[in-house]
C-alpha cells in the first residue's frame, strides 16, 4: 500500500508519519512506499519500506499532478493556512486551504479518467465551518455559517469532497477536528494558539499569557486523538456514510477556567499562577463566535474516540511529549 501525506511537515502530520512507521501496516495490508509532501521538506522516520520526501507549494496544479501522478491508495491532505494567519492574508488563505484541495480533486480526477483510480482522501477540515446562530450542541447536519475566511475555504471544500465521492472519483471522507491541545513545540499562528499555551508553558516552567476571559467554551481533542480520528477515517467503510461525506469529530467541550483547573490538579498551583490575564480583544471577539459543544453521535457510532476529560488530554501531552515528567 502507497500511502501519500500532504502536510507531513506540520504536528500532526509527523505524528501520523511516526504512527504508520511504527505500524508498518493500513487497512490490515503492508505499507509498502510512504511519501510525504509539504511546503518545507519534511523529515523521513526509520521504517523498513521506502519513505520519499518532497518540498513542494501545493497552490499549483503541476503540484497536485505529480503527487498523483505515484496512484498513492490513501492520501491524507493535512496541509492548511491556520485560522489567524488566513484571516490575516486573505489570499494566501484561499490559496492554500482552498486551491490547493481543489488541484488536488483535480489531479485524482484527471488521473482516473486516464486509467480506473479511486484512492482513499482523508481531508482534515474544521469546526470553523460553523459559526452563529448555534444550537447548545451542534450536529453533523448543522448549516454551514462561518465567520471567518478559514472557516469559509474549509466549508467550500468540504462540499467538493462530497461531491467528487458523489460522482465516484474519489473515495472521501471529511473529519472535523476539535481544536487540538496540547500542541508540542512553539506557539503558531492560529488565535486559538492561546489554548496549548496556558497548559504547554507552565508544564515546563515558563509564564503564558491568557487573552480571552476563564468562561470562554470551546471543543477540544488531543494530537493523540486526532491521529486516532485520521488512521481510523483511513480503513473505515465510508458505505455507512452516504453522501454525507464529513463529520465533526468526538471530542470535550470545557471551558478555559475547567482547562486551568485540571492544570492545576496534575501540576499545582505553581503552574496556575504562571498564566498572566492580557485582554486581547480581536482574538476574545473571534473565539466569541466559535462553536462550543457538538453532538457527535454519528461519529461515535463510526467507532470514532477522544478523551473524556482535559485531565486525560494534559496527561497525554505529559506522557508523549515530556516522558512522563513535568517541572
Amino acid at each position: 500500500m502507497h500511502i501519500l501525506i500532504i502536510g507531513a511537515a506540520g504536528m500532526i502530520g509527523r505524528k501520523l508519519t511516526e504512527n504508520l512507521a511504527r505500524r508498518g501496516t493500513l487497512r490490515d495490508q503492508q505499507i509498502s512506499r510512504l511519501t510525504l509532501a509539504d511546503i518545507v521538506q519534511p523529515d523521513a522516520p526509520e521504517t523498513t519500506f521506502p519513505v520519499a520526501t518532497i518540498a513542494l507549494d501545493l497552490t499549483t496544479p503541476a503540484s497536485a499532478k505529480r503527487l498523483i501522478a505515484t496512484r498513492p491508495d490513501v492520501i491524507f491532505q493535512l496541509a492548511a493556512v491556520v485560522s489567524g494567519e488566513a484571516e490575516a492574508d486573505f489570499d494566501k488563505g484561499y490559496a492554500v486551504n482552498l486551491d490547493g484541495t481543489r488541484h488536488l480533486l483535480e489531479a485524482i480526477r484527471q488521473e482516473g479518467l486516464r486509467e480506473p483510480y479511486l484512492p482513499r482522501l482523508v481531508f482534515t477540515s474544521s469546526i470553523a465551518v460553523f459559526g452563529e446562530p448555534l444550537p447548545a450542541a451542534i450536529p453533523d447536519d448543522q448549516l454551514h455559517t462561518p465567520l471567518t475566511s478559514y472557516g469559509t475555504q474549509k466549508a467550500i471544500c468540504e462540499l467538493l469532497l462530497a461531491d467528487y465521492s458523489r460522482r465516484g472519483l474519489v473515495d472521501g471522507i471529511g473529519i472535523r477536528l476539535p481544536t487540538i491541545v496540547v500542541r508540542p513545540g512553539k506557539p503558531n499562528k492560529a488565535a486559538s494558539g492561546f489554548f496549548s499555551s496556558i497548559i504547554r508553558e507552565p508544564l515546563v516552567g515558563f509564564e503564558a499569557i491568557l487573552p480571552v476571559d476563564e468562561s470562554v467554551r470551546h471543543w477540544f481533542a488531543s494530537p493523540r486523538a486526532a491521529v486516532g480520528f485520521l488512521l481510523h477515517a483511513a480503513e473505515l467503510d465510508t458505505a455507512p456514510l452516504g453522501q454525507r461525506r464529513n463529520l465533526s469529530m468526538p471530542g470535550l467541550s470545557a471551558t478555559v477556567g475547567e482547562e486551568i483547573a485540571a492544570l492545576e490538579r496534575i501540576a499545582g498551583s505553581k503552574a496556575r499562577a504562571l498564566i498572566r490575564h492580557q485582554h486581547d480583544p480581536a482574538i476574545a471577539n473571534m473565539v466569541a463566535g466559535w462553536p462550543q459543544n457538538f453532538d457527535t453521535r454519528r461519529a461515535i457510532e463510526l467507532g470514532f474516540r477522544a478523551e473524556q476529560s482535559f485531565d486525560e488530554i494534559i496527561e497525554a501531552h505529559i506522557e508523549d511529549e515530556l516522558g512522563g515528567r513535568i517541572a
